[in-house]
Order: structure tokens, then sequence, then C-alpha cells
């Protein structure tokens, strides 16, 4: 040590002709603390994730908890199967033409007030479903919570990634937030069947309020804010850097908005009205028109919600298509089943839950083996694997009518959820690893935008072959369907 308070390091033994190296204390320090990142081992370095992931398992908890209780509403407000499809529908139809939109807010603004605000409007809109005295009341809230949940999921992943600089820090809590989407959606019929029987088919919806007002306490006082990016994605593709709220690419955002209702709105009403009804006519072609305006307005934006250039890799393009395969099999399959337990095989809300518990546990298990091996080996394997079984499990359900015995169900129900949960994750990974880091509030926006359009197309398919053949007949056009599109994610992983 010299007098000025600096280390003198001897020379090293391979060479000895080299000068000796004069370090400072300080930059030692933190030297070995880069290397060794403590502070990560410590519990209270996990509270972002925490925090964070506790708003996610209310966004993704609220896309199937409802499903048992769909009986008890229609009951509960007097209204029929196209109401109910929306009281589904209506969620994740906001979620998802929102999802891109609230990709660009969270790049531009940051996101921790994205993330905040998000979560405030969906505790505030499950009050307003808990209270809702009618249908209409109960959906334009379900809406609502549509909208908070866009805003906080791509600001989730924005926010773990600016928590967790440390790459195997980041890759655990990456892991722990793909699994807690195969746990909430695999839990949601469990406790919703619980509530239910328990207190009412309100308390589905009251049960989000502790745990919203609680993430929200958490995430201000303990989530650091991810740094905003205005401009970044207009100097990704080359263009002028547009910052705040100019280059929020509204238009396009309206005929993004108004492509997925018209497609969604045209299946859901299709069971009721018919294919040649004016209603689903017009959603269809309101799909068609508005979807190459989306694509034209986003070519020709300076600072684009979604770039499209994105979508030149094949590996983001075919991740984004397997978001969409994924979720239209699994929570059509969601809709379906407690629907098929309660008025084929007239169980109550509780026992459906039970009934679906072996689905629900797979994914616990699933999803946290799906990351391990996706750090071991990549993606691809476990995605392919986990889609493959899912496929299976879905397609089983080809042989179930109204007498099956519960015990042949295990199987289907315990493939179906462990392939959808050693699925997620990797799934997850694939997308982000494919984009730039620049425009991760973007591919989050998508891959999760997919997903939620997959849900919605399977919930308003679901209502549409039940009402053409009956609810047994329906379940088997569904899982043919949707274990067709397993297979075929499969093969796109590949």
């Amino acid at each position: 040590m010299n007098g000025q308070g600096f280390r003198v390091s001897p020379p090293q033994d391979d060479d000895a002709s080299a000068p000796a190296v004069v370090v400072p204390h300080e930059t030692k320090r933190m030297m070995l603390t880069k290397r060794e990142p403590t502070a990560s081992r410590s519990p209270a370095a996990w509270l972002p994730l925490v925090a964070v992931c506790l708003g996610y398992f209310l966004v993704i908890l609220d896309v199937t908890v409802v499903t048992v209780a769909i009986p008890a509403i229609g009951a509960g407000l007097r209204t029929g199967l196209t109401s109910l499809q929306w009281v589904v529908d209506g969620y994740t139809l906001a979620f998802a033409g929102l999802l891109v939109f609230c990709g660009g807010l969270n790049d531009r603004l940051g996101g921790k007030p994205v993330f905040l605000a998000g979560l405030a409007v969906f505790t505030v809109a499950s009050a307003c479903c808990g209270l809702a005295p009618s249908a209409g009341v109960l959906i334009g809230a379900r809406l609502a919570q549509g909208v908070g949940a866009a805003a906080m999921v791509p600001a989730s992943l924005a926010l773990l990634h600016g928590a967790y600089p440390e790459r195997g820090a980041r890759a655990r809590a990456l892991g722990v937030w793909g699994m807690v989407a195969g746990i909430a959606a695999g839990a949601g019929p469990v406790l919703g069947g619980v509530l239910v029987s328990a207190i009412g088919w309100r308390s589905v919806f009251f049960v989000n309020l502790p745990f919203g007002v609680l993430g929200f306490l958490l995430t201000a006082r303990h989530v650091p804010n991810a740094a905003s990016g205005r401009g970044r994605a207009a100097k990704v593709a080359g263009a002028a850097p547009v910052a705040g709220w100019a280059g929020l690419d509204v238009p396009a955002q309206v005929a993004c908005a108004l492509c997925l209702g018209g497609l969604t709105g045209a299946l859901i009403e299709a069971g009721g009205r018919g294919w040649a009804s004016p209603v689903v006519l017009g959603g269809l072609a309101l799909f068609a028109l508005s979807l190459p305006a989306f694509l034209l307005l986003e070519r020709r934006a300076r600072a684009p919600m979604l770039p499209l250039d994105l979508f030149a890799s094949r590996r983001f393009s075919s991740s984004a298509v397997i978001g969409v395969l994924l979720n239209l099999g699994f929570y059509g399959l969601l809709f379906v089943v407690p629907l098929y337990f309660q008025q084929v095989r007239h169980l109550d809300a509780l026992t459906t839950g039970l009934a679906m518990l072996p689905m629900a546990l797979m994914p616990m298990i699933a999803s946290p083996l799906g990351g391990r091996v996706a750090a071991r080996t990549g993606p691809r394997p476990p995605m392919a694997c986990g889609l493959v079984v899912g496929g299976i499990g879905l397609l089983s359900w080809v042989l179930v009518d109204a007498g099956t015995s519960y015990w042949a169900l295990v199987a289907p129900l315990v493939l179906t959820g462990f392939g959808v949960g050693f699925a997620m994750p990797p799934a997850t990974t694939a997308i982000m690893e494919a984009a730039p880091a620049e425009l991760g509030g973007a591919a989050s926006a998508v891959f999760n935008a997919a997903r939620q359009t997959g849900s919605a197309i399977g919930v308003a398919l679901v209502g549409t072959l039940v009402a053409g053949g009956g609810l047994v007949a329906g379940l088997h056009a569904e899982v043919v369907v949707g274990g067709l599109g397993f297979l075929v994610a499969a093969a796109l992983t590949l």
C-alpha cells in the first residue's frame, strides 16, 4: 500500500516482467461487486419482482377466474351466452387492442408511471365489476379492466429489466414472470369456484382490491423506474426521434383496435345471429379494412408503435404467431370446460373448480422446469416439447362425452396444463431475445397482444361452435382447432 491509500498489486507469475498495477481500493471494490452481485441475493432485492409479479398475476388471473363464475353471473344478471362471452372477451379485447399503444407509452415515458397508472385503473375497475347492477355495466367495467391490464404488462417486463441488470438475476426474474402467467391462468378456475361457492360471483372481482392496493404500494416504494426511451424506436427505424406524446401514433392505434374489435365481435355475434347477419358481416368488413390501414399507417409513421421491421426476423414473427395459437387453444378450453362440468355434468361451482385442479397445478411444476431447460438448451426445445404435449392433451378431449368418467379426464387436464406451463417461459424468452433491447417494450407488447388476441378469438369461437352444435359438439370442435393449432405452433418453433 502506498501513501495515497492505493494497493500495489504484484506482477503475476505468468508474466514476471509486467509492471506493477496500481488499483484504487474503490475501483477494486466496484470490480468485485460487478463480478459478484451480492445484492441480488438479499431478500430485499427481490421485492421489485414480488411487486411487479403481483400486478401481473392479477392481470392474467382475471382472464380465467370468471370462467367458472359465468353460469352464476348469467343467472344473477339474467343474461344470455352472447353477453357472457362479452364479459370474458371485453377484457381480453381491450387488453389486446391497447397493448401495442401502451408498449409505446412505456418506451417513451418510462415503465413505473405507466405500470402504476395501469394498476390503479385495474383496481378501480375491479370494484366497479363487483358492484355492477347489469350485464352492460359489467361489460363496460371489464373493458376498463382491460385498459389497466394493457398498461401494466409491457411496463412489467421493462421494470424487471431495469431492476435486475445482471444477466443471471434478470434471467431468474423473467423465469418467475413467465411462471406467474401459467400459474395464474390455471389457478383462475379453481379460485373462481371457491369464491363463487363461498361468497358469490361478485367476489371474483372484489378479491383484486387488497392485492391491487398492495401491489401499488410495493411498486411505488421498491421498484426503480425503467428509463424512458423517447425516440429510440425512431432511431432504430432510421427516422428522426419523436419525443413525448407527439409520436404516439394514435391513428394506427385506432385502426389496430378496430381490427381486433371487428374480428372478435363478428365471431361472438355469429353464434346468436348467424354468419349472414349484418352485424357479423359488418364486423368482418371492419376487420378487413382496418388491418391494411393499420399496416399502412405504421409503415409511414415517423415513430411507429409497432416497428414493422421487427417482423422481418423469422424468429420474432414466428414467436408472435405461436403466442396467438397457444392462447387460442388453451383459453378456448378454459371457457368451455367449466360450462361442460356445470351444464352437462351438473356440478356446482366449487366442484367444478376442484375438478379442474389437475390442470391448474401443472403450470406450477412445468413453468420453472421449462425455464431451467430453456436456460441450458435455448428456448426452442422446451417450446416444441410443451406445445406437442399440450396439443395431445387438447385433442384427447375429442373422446369426452356426457357420460365419460372423471378419471378419464385427468390425463387430458394434466397434459394440457403441463404443456402450456412448459412452453410459456421459453416462448416469452424467445420473442424478447429476437428483438433489439431498445424495442423491449414493443416486443413485449407484441407477444402479449398476440396471446390476448388468441384468447379473445378462442372464447369467441367457442361460443359460435357451441351455438351451432350444442355444448359437447362445440367442445369437440374447439379442441380440434386448438390442438391442431398447438401442433402447427410446434412446427413453427422448430
